[in-house]
C-alpha cells in the first residue's frame, strides 16, 4: 500500500470512530437524562430525587466528553480524507484519543501513529523534509 491509501484508509476509520462515539454520545445523554427525569418525578423520598439528580448530572458530565473525543476524531478523519493542512497533527492527537476505546479504538490508534509517525506518512503530510538536529547547529561563518 501506498502512502496514500494507508491515509485514505486511515481517514476513513476515524470518520467511524467519530460517527460511532457521537452515537454513544447521544445515546448516554438520553438515556441518563431520561431515567434521571423519571427517577426525580416518580421519587417518593430525598434520596430517590437524589439518585436522580446524579443521573442528571452524569448526563451532562459525561456525553460532552464523548463528543469532544468524536469531534475529534471526525475532524482528523475530514481533514486527513481532504489531506489539508494540518491533518497530521489532527491525526495524531486522534490516534491518541482513540488509544483509550479498547479494543477497536486500541488497533486505530496505534495503526494511525505507526503511519503517522513513520516514514510515508512523513513523506506523505511533510514532503520528505527531515528535520535538523537542533543540537548540532551549523557554526558561525566567522569560524574559519
Amino acid at each position: 500500500m501506498t502512502g496514500k491509501d494507508h491515509n485514505k484508509l486511515l481517514s476513513i476509520f476515524h470518520l467511524i470512530q467519530g460517527g460511532l462515539q457521537a452515537f454513544g454520545g447521544i445515546v448516554v445523554a438520553l438515556v441518563y437524562g431520561g431515567l434521571g427525569l423519571a427517577m426525580r418525578q416518580s421519587a417518593r423520598n430525598s434520596e430517590e430525587q437524589m439518585m436522580g439528580t446524579i443521573f442528571i448530572v452524569l448526563a451532562f458530565v459525561i456525553a460532552p466528553i464523548i463528543l469532544l473525543f468524536a469531534a475529534i476524531n471526525l475532524t482528523a478523519g475530514c481533514k486527513m480524507l481532504k489531506e489539508k493542512a494540518g491533518a497530521r497533527n489532527w491525526g495524531i492527537a486522534a490516534s491518541v484519543v482513540s488509544l483509550l476505546s479498547i479494543p477497536l479504538g486500541t488497533a486505530l490508534g496505534i495503526y494511525g501513529l505507526w503511519f503517522l509517525l513513520g516514514d510515508e506518512g512523513k513523506q506523505l503530510y511533510l514532503g520528505g523534509y527531515r528535520q535538523q538536529n537542533m543540537f548540532n547547529p551549523p557554526p558561525p561563518q566567522n569560524w574559519q
